[in-house]
C-alpha cells in the first residue's frame, strides 16, 4: 500500500499554543486549583484525554455562560474557540482567574465583529449551528450578529436598507463558503464580505484536494466533533471526487475502503495530536489487501 502523506496535517498553530498554556498553568504550582477548561479546549478526545492526566477539568457542553455557572474558584481556561464577552464578565465577577486560549484567528473575527457593530452594520455570520466558535462570535455583539448556515437562512428577514456585512466562522469548507457569499452577493449588492476562514484551515484543505487526485481513498484522523477535520472528509468527496473516511483512531479504519486500493492519503484535522496521525499512517503502510498484491505480481 502506497501511503500518500498529505501536509499540512494536523496541529495548527492555535492549537499548539492553546494546548502549551493549558500545560504551563497546571505545571505552575502557584496557579489557582483547580483548573477548569471552558468546554471543550479542542474538539479532540485525545487532546483533551492528555489535559485531564495534568488534572485539568474539561467541561462539556454547548452554553459557555451555563457552563462558568458550574466554576466557583480557581482558574478557569477559555477555550481556542473563544467566548462571548458575558461569559468573560461573569468569570471576573466570580474572582476566577482567567487563562485565555483563544485562537489569535478567533480573535481577530472578535475584533471585527466589534467594529462593525460600532459602525452599525447588521453582520450575517456564516457558520455551524451549536459550534462553540459563533456562540463566542455572535457574542461580541449579539443584538448585530444573525446565524447562517446558507443563505436561504435570510429569507424573512429584513436586510433592505441596512449597511451588510457577511463574516465567517474560521474552519469552514472553502469551497461551500464562497458559493454562499457569492450568494449573499445577488441578493444583497451592498453587502461587504468578510472571509474569516484561517490560513491553516485553507491550507489543509487545498492540500487534501490536490492529493487526494492522485489517491484511491483518503483517510482523515480527527474527532467526530471536530469541524475542520469534517470539512477535510467533505471537500475531498465533493471537490476531488475521491472516496473519504474521518477515523478517530487506527482501529477504526475499515478494511473494505481499502479494497483493491493501491494508494491511500492520509491528512488530519487540525486539532488531531500528531502521534495518533502516525499511528494510522503506520498500519497503512504494512497493510496489503488482496487487490493490491494482484495488481504488483
Amino acid at each position: 500500500m502506497e501511503v500518500v502523506k498529505i501536509t499540512p496535517r494536523g496541529y495548527c498553530y492555535g492549537v499548539v499554543d492553546a494546548m502549551k498554556m493549558v500545560r504551563q498553568i497546571a505545571e505552575n504550582p502557584t496557579a489557582k486549583k483547580p483548573i477548569f477548561v471552558l468546554g471543550l479546549i479542542v474538539h479532540n478526545r485525545h487532546a483533551v484525554d492528555e489535559l485531564n492526566r495534568y488534572g485539568v477539568i474539561s467541561l462539556d457542553g454547548e452554553n459557555r455562560l451555563e457552563l462558568i455557572e458550574k466554576v466557583s474558584q480557581g482558574t478557569v481556561v477559555f477555550t481556542a474557540h473563544g467566548v462571548s464577552q458575558a461569559v468573560r464578565r461573569r468569570a471576573e465577577e466570580k474572582g476566577l482567574d482567567i487563562v485565555d486560549a483563544t485562537c489569535p484567528d478567533v480573535t481577530k473575527t472578535h475584533d471585527l465583529i466589534r467594529r462593525l457593530a460600532d459602525a452599525d452594520y447588521t453582520i450575517l455570520y456564516i457558520g455551524r449551528r451549536g459550534h462553540p466558535e459563533p456562540e463566542g462570535a455572535m457574542g461580541e455583539a449579539p443584538d448585530h450578529v444573525r446565524l447562517i448556515e446558507t443563505a436561504a437562512d435570510t429569507d424573512g428577514l429584513d436586510l433592505q436598507g441596512r449597511r451588510l456585512a457577511v463574516v465567517t466562522q474560521t474552519t469552514l469548507s472553502r469551497w461551500d463558503t464562497e458559493q454562499t457569499i457569492q450568494e449573499l452577493q445577488a441578493r444583497y449588492p451592498q453587502i461587504e464580505v468578510f472571509n474569516e476562514i484561517c490560513l491553516a484551515t485553507q491550507l489543509r484543505q487545498e492540500a487534501a484536494v490536490r492529493e487526494a487526485e492522485r489517491c484511491d481513498v483518503v483517510i482523515v484522523v480527527g474527532d467526530a466533533r471536530s469541524n475542520n477535520s469534517n470539512r477535510l472528509v467533505q471537500v475531498v468527496r465533493e471537490q476531488a471526487g475521491r472516496p473519504a473516511y474521518l477515523v478517530d483512531t487506527v482501529g477504526d479504519i475499515d478494511p473494505s475502503w481499502l479494497e483493491g486500493k493501491t494508494t491511500v492519503g492520509v491528512t488530519a484535522g487540525s486539532s488531531t495530536p500528531s502521534p495518533i496521525t502516525r499511528e494510522v499512517v503506520q498500519f497503512l503502510e504494512g497493510y496489503e489487501t488482496a487487490g493490491a498484491t494482484a495488481s504488483r505480481s
